[in-house]
């Protein structure tokens, strides 16, 4: 019995071993294989880094205002009697907006028309009397006195039936009226925005430092998502002559043509302020970079010294880490880490790696533009 044990023991042992040898030469067939497997190089496309002049600019976050806002009040208490405007239309300086009621106003001044009349002719007789010598002069004062108490009065009448009448203190656009007809309006109840829209001002700052560079005059490129694709020329018309002691900024104001009423006040936008001088700069497009927390990167496109070694592609790719600049358009400008005339791959860097193997077509190679104008947005 313990000798069949062994027997079949021992026969266990030779098929392990023998099942153990083919799979090890297995393994060994595989990693032979891996180890003389060439793997495909991908096929990129490139874009040289080459230098351009660039208008240097100071960017800024700014506002949109008008040259002329303000929300209409009425000065005197009074019931709306007549609303002479629609929400939303253009009004004229002079235009009547919203009238009060009048009547007890035109009443009184019905009343002291009259006293004045009589007061003139009072005055007109005191004249001739005195003329005959038949007054004093006192009397003659005391009249004339009268007369012109009572043209205030008329004067002081009028102004109050004309302050019920609510005009347009300039050409603009009104906004929604907050009020109705029939509504008893208490003195200082708002009624009616009113805002001139064209010309239009924006208001943005910069940090003291750049108050050297900043002066009247210097035009203006500004932008917001009102107008995607679309920015707006205009120049700087004031500086103010103070700088904010908590943040240490200037207030910087430009003013711009708005023939379309498109901007419109409180709008945010992104201001650049055009410098005169022209800088040389060296750039790339915008999607050869590898943007990440360690540090923005390019692949950097290589001759390979020994191509039979390497796939026989002859390029290959080094990763280079690059200090970027202003981005414009579809451009980022490159203040260190390439010089002119290197070739990055420009497009798809994000699955690519260093020392890899590359072959260039740049058929299908993205068209970078300073201004683009994108056909789906």
């Amino acid at each position: 019995m313990f000798k069949k044990l062994i027997i079949t023991a021992g026969g266990l042992l030779v098929v392990l071993a023998f099942v153990g040898g083919i799979k090890g030469l297995q393994i060994f067939t595989l990693i032979a294989s891996a180890k003389n497997q060439v793997i495909p190089p991908d096929t990129v496309t490139t874009a040289q880094a080459r230098e351009e002049l660039w208008q240097p600019t100071l960017n800024a976050v700014g506002s949109i205002a008008a040259v002329e806002g303000t929300t209409l009040a009425n000065e005197l208490a009074g019931t709306v009697t007549r609303i002479a405007f629609e929400s939303g239309g253009r009004v004229k300086k002079g235009d009547l907006l919203v009238q009060l009621d009048t009547s007890a106003e035109e009443a009184q001044l019905a009343s002291a028309e009259a006293n004045a009349e009589w007061a003139r002719v009072s005055l007109k007789r005191a004249r001739e009397l005195r003329a005959q010598n038949t007054n004093s002069e006192s009397d003659l004062d005391s009249a004339n006195a009268q007369a012109k108490q009572a043209d205030a009065n008329v004067a002081n009448i009028q102004a109050s039936i004309a302050k019920k009448n609510i005009t347009a203190p300039f050409d603009g656009r009104v906004g929604i009226r907050l009020v109705s007809l029939g509504q008893y309006l208490p003195a200082g109840t708002p009624i009616v925005s009113l805002q001139s829209l064209d010309p239009i001002y924006v208001n943005f700052s910069f940090p003291q430092q750049r108050l050297a560079d900043l002066a009247p005059g210097l035009p203006v490129r500004v932008t917001t998502d009102a107008l995607p694709g679309q920015s707006v020329e205009g120049k700087i018309t004031a500086i103010d002559p103070q700088v904010d002691d908590s943040t240490r900024n200037v207030q910087v104001q430009a003013t711009m043509a708005n023939p379309a009423e498109k901007l419109r006040p409180g709008m945010y936008s992104d201001v650049a302020v055009l410098l005169p001088a022209h800088n040389k700069v060296l750039v790339i497009p915008e999607t050869a970079v590898l943007y990440a927390p360690y540090g923005d990167s390019v692949f950097v496109v290589e001759d390979v010294k020994n191509p039979d070694a390497d796939g026989g592609s002859g390029k290959i790719l080094r990763q280079q880490f690059v200090r970027l600049g202003e981005t414009r358009g579809d451009f980022v400008q490159v203040v260190s880490g390439l010089q002119a005339g290197d070739t990055v791959v420009s497009s798809g860097v994000f699955k690519l790696r260093n020392k890899e193997s590359v072959v260039i077509d740049n058929t299908l190679a993205p068209n970078a533009q300073l201004a683009p104008k994108p056909t789906d947005s």
